[in-house]
């Protein structure tokens, strides 16, 4: 197993921002881009973190993303909008998104937001809880390229369909779960290759169809539940209605895959943002006093005979993540510090500084 290396959050995530300054993004793409690779990366979620940087500026540079976008908001009837990202990085659509449906929220009590005409959008986990922060439930979802094959089913069909959602809770971090409806993400399979790491069963099949834990001969991932992978296919299926047929955006089996070779050809997804105001429904006190009980006894929750932890809410693993890495640094895999450094010498750049 390849070990990773430790580098300081402040200076990781300046050389992450220089770079796509460098490479081609405009000012606003490259802080929302830079957010939200460092929230994975600052919570646990290296898959979709600062590892896919070098990603990012080759599909600048082949004209795939634009990195000067014309992002437009159209408001709709009732508490709707439609963004129209003109191809934009994904990162900068989806939070713009979402200040959208907090903005209209706020007077509205719920406000939905399709966005169209985007690129791969990171964690999306990061605008659910940028929404949660400002006191409002958020969710997020979007399409992507057929990478998890039905249940049963042995091809690609399916992109790994997320769904985040964020919960505001007094007095400390809200409730949060990001999930791919896929047993794991492919940017998981593209990490473990660098590590050397063998998959967990029953997360991916071989070119054959067949299960494999062999991260190199993994071509498609399968659903999420196992023996009950029906049950993920379908969660799939409801982030594919709300990003392909809600938006006018491609379905996930005729999109562009997200590697491989670069067309320079716009991906065009689609993806869904809705905030919800408790004020709207509930009063405040009373919202906040359930949620803190809520958390409480999740938290107070004995465990099972034999488990290796205790209860957690959603969120809380990432949390404690977080405190960890701030004081020992944000871990970085070996093929993506090559990378780096090559940017480094390619853009006359500065190494972030290691812990």
């Amino acid at each position: 197993m390849s070990e990773p290396q430790r580098y300081e959050f402040s200076s990781l995530q300046a050389f992450v921002e220089s770079a796509l300054l460098v490479g081609g993004a405009d000012a606003p793409s490259a802080r929302a881009a830079t957010r939200a690779m460092m929230h994975g990366s600052r919570i646990g979620v290296d898959s979709h973190g600062v590892r896919l940087l070098p990603y990012y500026l080759s599909v600048i540079a082949s004209g795939e993303i634009n990195g000067h976008p014309q992002v437009v908001v159209e408001r709709g009837p009732g508490s709707t909008a439609v963004l129209d990202a003109d191809g934009a990085i994904g990162h900068l659509a989806c939070y713009r998104a979402m200040e959208e449906a907090v903005d209209i929220a706020k007077t509205q009590g719920i406000g939905a937001v399709t966005i169209k005409r985007m690129s791969h959008m990171g964690a999306a986990g990061a605008y659910a809880l940028w929404a949660a922060e400002q006191g409002h439930i958020g969710l997020l979802t979007a399409n992507s390229d057929a990478a998890v094959r039905l249940h049963d089913g042995r091809d690609a069909f399916h992109g790994t369909s997320p769904i985040a959602i964020g919960a505001p809770a007094p007095g400390q971090r809200p409730w949060l779960m990001d999930m791919a409806t896929s047993a794991v993400p492919f940017n998981r399979v593209l990490l473990y290759r660098s590590l050397g790491i063998t998959l967990p069963a029953g997360v991916a099949v071989d070119e054959t169809g067949r299960p494999t834990t062999n991260a190199e001969a993994a071509r498609v991932l399968s659903p999420v539940g196992g023996e009950q992978g029906y049950k993920g296919a379908a969660l799939a299926g409801l982030v594919e209605i709300l990003s392909a047929p809600l938006t006018g955006m491609a379905l996930s089996t005729e999109l562009m895959p997200m590697y491989g070779q670069t067309t320079g050809a716009p991906r065009d997804m689609g993806g869904f943002a809705m905030a919800i105001n408790p004020d709207a429904f509930i009063g405040p006190q009373t919202y906040g006093a359930i949620m803190t009980r809520y958390l409480a006894n999740i938290r107070a929750a004995p465990p099972a005979e034999g488990a290796t932890g205790k209860p957690m809410a959603p969120g809380d693993r990432e949390w404690a993540v977080e405190d960890e890495r701030k004081l020992n640094g944000v871990p970085v895999d070996p093929v993506s510090i090559a990378a780096f450094q090559e940017l480094s010498a390619k853009f006359g750049l500065t190494m972030p500084a290691k812990v």
